[in-house]
């Protein structure tokens, strides 16, 4: 038992050792400016998005922040400062579905840089809504009537447990 324990703590760290490689060496420039190597590593999330919806595009070395277009597919975006920037982008609900390239242009670079997502069709859920609507007549009429029963059966319970006076005294 105590190999299989010993065994399991070993995986899981050379687990976490591997993938955290990737994420020592994406980095390109260490010092977090940006500038010289102009936008690198552009990540969307999510990939695929429907029209109308939000996604959120990262991107390194843009340490003044930057823009993120797409032409005819939502509006350009600012990119937060720092060393990873973010921007929230809404799809127009108008865009064409299919594969599209989105670019990323440093403050400080004339570099530009692409990244591909996909758009597609239709409308995306609408989450939320379902608290903002109230019961229906026959939701409501249903509801009374359990409310009722559990108060009959309650007054009954009630009745048939409670003593006789005279054994009280």
């Amino acid at each position: 038992m105590r190999v299989l324990r010993a065994l399991t703590v070993t995986a899981a760290a050379c687990a976490a050792i591997g993938l955290s490689v990737p994420f020592a060496s994406a980095n390109q420039n260490p010092g977090g400016q940006g500038g010289n190597g102009g936008p690198s590593n552009i990540s969307v999330n999510p990939y695929a998005v429907h029209q109308g919806s939000t996604m959120q595009v990262s991107a390194a070395g843009c340490g003044h922040g930057g823009t993120v277009t797409s032409h005819g597919n939502f509006p350009p975006a600012n990119l937060s400062a720092g060393t990873i920037g973010f921007a929230n982008v809404r799809i127009f609900n108008h865009a064409s579905p299919g594969h599209h390239t989105l670019s990323v242009r440093c403050n400080d670079s004339s570099l530009v840089a692409t990244h591909r997502f996909t758009i597609l069709q239709g409308n995306p859920s609408q989450g939320g809504i379902g608290g903002s609507f109230g019961p229906s007549a026959a939701e409501t009429a249903i509801g009374a009537g359990l409310v009722g029963v559990a108060a009959l059966g309650a007054g009954a319970h009630v009745v048939r447990r409670r003593r006789p006076l005279r054994s009280r005294a």
